[in-house]
């Protein structure tokens, strides 16, 4: 497997193992020319396959209304350039993830539309603006476990290992608050659909507000989450938050969940690392959600390089349908329903430390050169097989200059169960919205609105 070569390859120093500080104002200074502003390459590839980035989708479509946070699909009467299945996957293995292969492989009616490239990630000018500032002076602590000097921006756009890209992508830009109403549906090995939750999602990242203009300390919160479900039945009135520092050996996240039953909010200490997601049915952990999230303590992480995949991207088609029931097919997505794009990843590899308790022993994730944003991951067990494979369907917010890639699916290899999460479609997709109260981020607010 060839990894292509990267503008500033030599400021890597990935095969050292070593972490500076923070990158010299020369190496800065190729942000905004042939580096975008957040480190992606700003020009396209050798084929034309993948085009110069040229500042993001920003216009949106005639069919959307403003204000509204339903968002057509903007390249609605695009076709496929090429169609992947297991009879010409040999020729695109190198463009494909080891869970794309190995779906390819076990199911003869899985397919993959390839449709032509397009760089739809834009971002607002003051998270272009921290990120450059922080480029030159935001650093990791702890083994790189925390981070330090870094404020409203991607701290890391030049990284120099494994632990800077992934803090790019639990730090990546999806608003400054945000919520949803989602289902997430679970599909067995037999093809039947069952509704897993329903509920809503409240998500805020306080490290891009505004108003905090000073670089985080160790002990701030940069991103808490809250849920309210409301099905199926014997989920209905429960309610779920956690909230994770910069540092998390300084203060390890913190979650409590509302069991209506008890009438009482107590505190929950395994919503975390690879803890089953009963939203999922267990077919994905805590820390699959989003494809990471949480602490990075248990893995070694090791950034291979970038290299020219095929992930979901632009997936709007995915993203607004409204009859689930047409998402959720027989043993994966309707292929109907999923956009394949070429793009650009970091690759990095995450391994078990010795001594350290998890039931992946080794995950490989893609982060999208345009957004930092995790878009897939293979997971393998303790003996070294593929176990699962999950990816996040990118769908960027033109209207607000925000990424989203919140609807994710997780297959399980061995069970031939998936699950697909935050499936907004029947709904009115992501609202971006100011900072709840304070009030509103204490335990007892899950009580006040959890109720059955």
């Amino acid at each position: 497997m060839k990894y292509a070569k990267t503008f500033l390859a030599g400021a890597l120093l990935v095969a050292l193992g070593t972490a500076q500080a923070a990158v010299n104002p020369e190496q800065a200074r190729q942000l905004g020319k042939n580096l975008t502003r957040i480190g992606a390459e700003a020009a396209g590839n050798a084929d034309g396959t993948i085009p110069a980035y040229t500042g993001g989708l920003t216009k949106p479509p005639a069919s959307f209304k403003p204000g509204s946070t339903i968002r057509p699909d903007p390249f609605a009467g695009e076709k496929p350039r090429l169609t992947i299945t297991s009879r010409n996957m040999a020729q695109y293995e190198a463009q494909l993830t080891v869970g794309a292969r190995a779906l390819l492989k076990k199911y003869p009616n899985y397919r993959i539309d390839v449709y032509p490239t397009h760089r739809t990630v834009a971002l607002p000018d003051r998270v272009l603006d921290a990120t450059a500032a922080n480029a030159t002076r935001a650093s990791t602590s702890n083994g790189g476990l925390g981070i330090s000097g870094a404020i409203g921006g991607y701290p890391f756009p030049i990284p120099k290992d494994g632990h800077e890209a992934m803090w790019n992508h639990l730090l990546r830009y999806v608003g400054v608050a945000s919520n949803f109403r989602y289902d997430n549906w679970n599909v067995d090995a037999s093809g039947r659909p069952a509704l897993a939750t329903s509920g809503k999602l409240f998500v805020e990242y306080p490290y891009y507000d505004p108003k905090n203009t000073q670089p985080a300390a160790e002990t701030d919160v940069y991103f808490r989450t809250k849920i309210f479900y409301n099905a199926p039945a014997r989920r209905a009135g429960e309610a779920l938050m956690a909230v994770d520092v910069v540092n998390p050996l300084a203060r390890p996240r913190r979650a409590w969940l509302y069991l209506p039953g008890q009438r009482r909010v107590k505190l929950a200490p395994d919503i975390s690392y690879d803890t089953p997601n009963p939203g999922t049915a267990g077919s994905a952990t805590y820390d699959d959600s989003w494809i990471f999230n949480g602490a990075m303590d248990r893995f070694d992480f090791k950034l291979v390089g970038k290299k020219e995949m095929l992930v979901p991207y632009n997936t709007y088609r995915l993203t607004t349908h409204k009859k689930a029931a047409e998402v959720t097919t027989p043993h994966f997505l309707n292929p109907d329903l999923v956009r394949w794009e070429l793009h650009r990843v970091w690759v990095v590899e995450a391994t078990l430390k010795t001594g350290k308790r998890h039931i992946y022993a080794r995950r490989t994730f893609y982060l999208d050169e345009d957004s930092w944003t995790a878009l897939s991951a293979d997971q393998y067990d303790a003996s070294g097989q593929l176990y699962r494979a999950s990816f996040a369907h990118m769908a960027p917010s033109y209207d607000a200059k925000t990424p989203n890639a919140e609807t994710q699916v997780f297959y399980d290899l061995t069970s031939g169960v998936y699950n697909v999460s935050f499936l907004m479609g029947p709904y009115d997709g992501v609202t971006y919205t100011d900072p709840l109260p304070a009030n509103q981020w204490s335990p007892d607010s899950l009580a006040g609105a959890g109720i059955r």
